[in-house]
């Protein structure tokens, strides 16, 4: 069996050549279902890889473990982000997509192991847009990797009760001092993604070189709060 065969997942193709592949990484509670709308207003007609995290707690989908409620098992972290680099690389063979144009797009618990694939896979992912994100490591010092031009976006809200605002600033600082080139769009609410904010990460993207040529955006609103549960 395969690494993409071994995760549920869901693949969408894109509907122009060129378009870039978001690897759609959902939150606590969520599963593989849960952010392809996010994606479809994100990057408009772009393949959608969207897998559902392994690890159950308390019968809700996650990415890692945690031992406690804000402190994350680190070293499963570690494991966990070896094996959805895994499963990249298997749906990249089995889909023929371009490994050079994949771009993680999480949420919360989403985005942590999106970082985290980010800080100890430097080339795995051609960049990110993170919402509600946190240092996956926590207190740890990533090693140092070169990250050199990779692009992140990342939406945190400064009243965030779930992740923190200094998380935020710490994952910035970790992924900047390794040479990413981090846009970090603070806003005034909480563990939610506001409308305004996808439309900055929607303009990040497409200035970003990874959105390739891209259609108009849809109309209707995005999901406020998309993606569900905690870090």
């Amino acid at each position: 069996m395969s690494a993409a065969a071994g995760f549920h997942h869901v693949y969408v193709p894109a509907e122009a050549p060129g378009r870039p592949t978001l690897l759609l990484l959902h939150g606590t509670g969520a599963d593989e279902h849960d952010l392809l709308g996010l994606g479809r207003a994100l990057a408009p007609g772009a393949a959608l890889l969207s897998p559902r995290g392994k690890v159950s707690e308390n019968g809700l989908n996650r990415w890692f473990r945690r031992l406690r409620e804000g402190v994350y098992d680190t070293e499963d972290v570690i494991a966990r982000s070896g094996e959805l680099v895994g499963f990249v690389e298997s749906a990249v063979a089995e889909y023929g997509l371009d490994p050079r144009g994949v771009v993680a797009a999480g949420f919360s618990n989403g985005a942590n192991i999106a970082a985290a694939t980010l800080l100890l896979h430097p080339g795995a992912l051609a960049g990110a847009a993170l919402f509600a994100a946190a240092a996956p490591l926590q207190d740890r010092e990533p090693p140092m990797a070169d990250l050199s031009g990779t692009p992140v976006f990342l939406g945190a809200g400064r009243i965030d009760p779930m992740t923190t605002i200094e998380e935020a600033r710490l994952l910035t600082r970790q992924l900047r001092e390794r040479g990413a080139d981090v846009t970090l769009q603070e806003h005034g609410g909480g563990h939610e993604l506001p409308i305004p904010v996808l439309d900055a990460a929607r303009r990040w993207l497409a200035g970003s070189g990874l959105g390739g040529s891209a259609p108009a955006a849809p109309d209707g609103p995005a999901a406020e709060g998309t993606g569900r549960g905690t870090g």
